[in-house]
């Protein structure tokens, strides 16, 4: 059974934004997990997806944006959303030290933690999994949102489902093919960018999650055995990055 924290710590000029830590008895790793733009860390998906992580031995540090602690429709500044990120990886590191860290998120929290290392690399995080990475807006086909991609040196995980509206897979395997081994790209059959699947497909959501979760867990195991200098260091928690327990 895993256990569930709250915190809460400091992004700069963002404010204090709350987290969750969800860490199960046995946890080999730590995913820091950033939610997408239009729901938060409390969202169904993402608690859900959290405790089937738990069940494959891998902790996470859910937390929110600033636009979505402050009930706010509308996604923050770029620079602040990068800002989160790296505050985040840096709690992560002090509520859970000696974990593996790997960080990433759902749609926009995923590309937001990949220009986040793009711009500055994150010390300690080994790897980057994206569940449902938004390649371009819904009918506006295109790939300028992962030109930064290739200025990452980290393994990264794109999971993606074959009806998701904001990645069309034409697109998107060129892209992880050019990446080369830094990528690995794992299609979920029927699943949409929430990673739903119609009755025909024959399984259910949960299913999906269950998926979802195991491949990201075994993908993160295997990393690890990657000689990683980024990985030598632990990160460490600047002054205004305090970590608050509730």
């Amino acid at each position: 059974m895993a256990m569930v924290e709250k915190l809460c710590f400091g992004v700069g000029d963002g404010g204090v934004v709350s987290a969750l830590l969800c860490r199960p008895a046995k946890a080999r790793r730590l995913l820091v997990l950033a939610h997408g733009a239009g729901a938060g860390m409390s969202h169904p998906f993402m608690e859900k997806l959290a405790g089937e992580l738990a069940g494959s031995g891998v902790a996470t540090l859910r937390y929110q944006f600033p636009y979505m602690e402050e009930q706010r429709r509308v996604p923050d500044a770029p620079g602040v959303l990068i800002a989160t990120v790296v505050a985040a990886v840096r709690a992560a590191a002090e509520a859970a030290p000696g974990l593996p860290i790997v960080a990433g998120g759902k749609s926009m929290g995923g590309r937001m933690t990949s220009q986040a290392v793009a711009q500055c690399p994150l010390v300690g995080v080994r790897g980057l999994v994206f569940f449902g990475f938004p390649l371009h807006p819904p009918k506006r086909l295109g790939t300028k949102r992962a030109e930064h991609l290739g200025k990452i040196t980290l393994p990264m995980l794109f999971l993606q489902g074959t009806r998701d509206a904001l990645a069309d897979l034409t697109l998107l395997r060129p892209i992880c093919a050019k990446l080369g081994s830094r990528a690995t790209l794992h299609v979920i059959e029927k699943a949409d960018h929430s990673f739903h699947v119609l009755k025909s497909s024959g399984r259910a959501d949960a299913e999906v999650l269950r998926e979802l979760a195991e491949t990201a867990a075994s993908w993160a195991e295997r990393i690890e055995e990657i000689p990683s200098k980024l990985a030598e260091n632990p990160v460490g928690v600047e002054p205004s990055q305090k970590l608050y327990r509730n």
